[in-house]
């Protein structure tokens, strides 16, 4: 007997679409910059609730939040920069919360930003541009270039390799994880479809699908890809960008 199937979607595993073009320069604007664009004006318009009307004692639920946070990033710097690179808490703070917020928009059907290779590249070249300056200020110019040839000069060119490789692998490392859950969160989806399909669980129900097999267990696979893995490769790559930056 011939197994009928209803016929599901092909897999489309595609990079961050252009929502338009803004005219006369022709310039692409991505799914990335807009929703990059939105979590913007969200942590603006939040900085604004959280700090508005302050008081030199707490006397708002508010106000105990925003210290809470602000200690918190404070204390994360402190331990694994030290005192002298406090003035770093803001773009730490920043930081961990773009990255995570940023993942964790795909629980809302956005696409994570941290998902485009693009944003994660950006955040690594800044991360190597606080690294380069720092080892200048504290060593000087003639200092710093010297630093790559120590222990011996031979190994000057694995030195410089090793610099440069640092942001990069930072910024793969916090890609590839949040486009990877991404994509096997896609594939498993896709998998459930036709799995319902053969099983004869799928459903019309006017122009709408159901799958049996889709619903609930993209839910779960969500709270682990996005929730915890988005924060987790959040926490890592501020962590890795304060001691990078803070290294003798």
């Amino acid at each position: 007997m011939q197994m009928q199937m209803i016929s599901t979607a092909a897999l489309d595993v595609h990079g961050p679409k252009v929502v338009f073009t803004i005219p006369g320069i022709d310039w692409k604007i991505t799914e990335t910059v807009v929703v990059g664009w939105i979590l913007i004006a969200v942590f603006w318009i939040l900085c604004i609730f959280l700090t508005r009307n302050l008081k030199k004692k707490p006397e708002t639920k508010r106000q105990i939040i925003a210290e809470m946070l602000v200690k918190s990033v404070n204390n994360m710097v402190r331990q694994n920069m030290g005192e002298r690179y406090m003035k770093y808490a803001p773009y730490i703070a920043m930081l961990i919360s773009y990255a995570a917020v940023g993942s964790l928009v795909s629980l809302l059907g956005l696409r994570s930003i941290t998902a485009d290779v693009n944003t994660t590249i950006t955040w690594g070249v800044l991360t190597f541009i606080l690294m380069i300056y720092e080892k200048i200020r504290k060593n000087g110019f003639l200092g710093y270039l010297k630093g790559y040839t120590q222990p011996v000069a031979v190994i000057t060119p694995i030195n410089i390799i090793s610099e440069v490789a640092t942001p990069v692998s930072m910024a793969f490392r916090l890609f590839g994880n949040i486009a990877g859950g991404m994509v096997i969160t896609g594939i498993l989806y896709y998998a459930l479809a036709s799995l319902s399909s053969i099983l004869h669980l799928s459903f019309a129900i006017g122009p709408f699908a159901i799958n049996v097999f889709q619903v609930g267990i993209p839910a779960v696979l969500s709270v682990y890809f996005d929730l915890f893995t988005g924060c987790i490769q959040a926490y890592i790559f501020a962590t890795l960008t304060m001691v990078n930056v803070a290294q003798d």
